[in-house]
């Protein structure tokens, strides 16, 4: 049967053993990964080249899986560099929540699928996105037919909270539950099983126990994916102490929130206990090292949680609190900010950190047994590198080059379960510069609405 072929090029396969085949080839099938190995340059493989029925010639270039973006807010795409001195309190209250409720319906699709295509165009194949602007039924809506359109596997994690401080976010329990059965029945599944829904608490500050406690039974009679905001901040802790005498990880353990299929975002204040507390329960901390130096929140503990044995992937965080989504960019802030942290040149190898963006998200997600390497069985989801580029070449190690010397300019192809998405660096069958003229238009629309009660938003430079 025809298949389609990357050959010729530095596979990277993230497999147990950490593999690289110089050159090597990626064959596939429908939308699965068939055979990876070495591409022997006898011509004794030029048979694959032609009989598929696709054939990438990927000289020059590393080839990997495809990274698991595991946390982002799509909708933020519209809030980019609104602001970029602020404190997560002030940021939400003067710049995210204005600006949120501002937003039309179809605001939330053309910023979504801007998201979609910056995480694309910068290696995700995958995005856990935490979408929790409610303001209509038809947001969540938007911003999951942005990314069946863009081609990109997607996660909404359905988030709900019923005492944020912006009384106009709030929702009853009822109706938090109701409307992510409403998803789960309309979306879960979608696009050929590249859609899938979870739940997403916001936080545990903004949550009442109560909701909490319906959240984990609701969560394990669904058997769906936990996602929330924990120990962000050092005032996060200090609320969730204040009001229950816990600590954010132990709150969350105490409702029965946590548990394998939870994944604790961010993770900066956490203690020994609660690490511990995680590596018992065998939860995933997904980690956002940009956004947590951009809102100066903190350092997480990583290379404790890795001594630990405890899953940690990573995430861009939203465009508000990072500015960007750039995959690639993540990895090389990821290894540098804890060197630094720790003075400490030998932590995180790039091996390491490419493990935590492609296998470790994998496994947050649920997905080892079909996503995060290249290896038989699995899933076609792949991506390469240009490596012959001025800031890259020559190259001693190509995991080295792609953390420390790969941005999201480099990527050249894209394909998500053997469907190519991103061809020559462009997303295939969107027309990005319409899009973007369409979204610029938006937000100077809506930055007019907004000028004259929050001055932030009339400021030019």
């Amino acid at each position: 049967m025809a298949g389609k072929l990357i050959y010729n090029g530095t596979v990277i396969t993230m497999n147990k053993d950490n593999e690289v085949f110089k050159p090597g080839y990626v064959y596939m099938e429908h939308d699965v990964i068939k055979a990876v190995g070495e591409w022997k340059l006898d011509g004794s493989l030029d048979h694959l080249v032609v009989q598929s029925t696709y054939a990438y010639n990927a000289q020059g270039k590393a080839v990997i899986p495809g990274i698991v973006n595991a946390h982002t807010h799509l909708f933020q795409t519209f809030m980019r560099g609104v602001s970029d001195h602020l404190p997560l309190s002030r940021w939400l209250r003067e710049i995210i929540w204005p600006l949120s409720l501002a937003m039309e319906p179809e605001d939330f699709y053309l910023a979504a699928l801007i998201g979609c295509m910056e995480n694309l165009k910068s290696g995700a194949t995958y995005i856990m996105d935490h979408h929790y602007i409610h303001t209509s039924p038809d947001n969540e809506a938007g911003v999951l037919r942005a990314m069946v359109d863009s081609g990109i596997r997607g996660h909404l994690a359905r988030g709900g909270s019923d005492m944020t401080h912006e009384q106009r976010l709030r929702e009853t329990e009822e109706q938090i539950f109701t409307r992510t059965d409403q998803l789960l029945d309309r979306w879960d599944g979608a696009a050929s099983g590249r859609i899938r829904i979870a739940l997403g608490p916001l936080n545990l500050y903004g949550c009442s126990r109560g909701y909490l406690e319906q959240a984990a039974k609701f969560s394990r009679d669904r058997k769906l994916i936990s996602h929330v905001h924990v120990a962000e901040t050092s005032e996060q802790i200090d609320n969730t102490v204040a009001r229950y005498g816990l600590r954010n990880l132990e709150l969350l353990n105490e409702v029965g929130l946590l548990g394998e299929q939870t994944q604790v975002v961010h993770g900066v204040w956490l203690d020994d206990g609660e690490l511990e507390m995680i590596r018992t329960e065998k939860a995933t901390v997904v980690h956002c090292p940009v956004s947590n130096m951009y809102l100066a929140s903190g350092v997480a503990r990583v290379p404790e949680m890795q001594r630990l044995g405890i899953n940690v992937a990573l995430g861009t965080d939203g465009p508000g609190s990072n500015n960007c989504q750039d995959n690639l960019e993540v990895l090389k802030f990821t290894a540098c900010l804890h060197k630094v942290n720790q003075l400490d040149a030998t932590l995180l190898p790039p091996m390491d950190v490419l493990r935590m963006a492609t296998v470790n998200g994998a496994k947050a997600m649920g997905r080892s047994d079909d996503l995060g390497s290249l290896e038989p069985g699995k899933k076609a989801d792949v991506v390469t590198i240009d490596l012959m580029k001025a800031h890259i070449s020559p190259v001693h190690r190509a995991t080295s080059a792609i953390v420390y010397n790969a941005n999201g300019n480099d990527v050249d192809l894209v394909m998500v379960g053997g469907q190519v998405v991103v061809e020559g660096g462009l997303c295939v069958g969107i027309d990005e510069q319409e899009v973007l003229l369409r979204a610029q238009v938006r937000v100077d629309a809506l930055r007019s609405k907004l000028a004259a009660s929050y001055p932030i938003f009339s400021t030019v430079e």
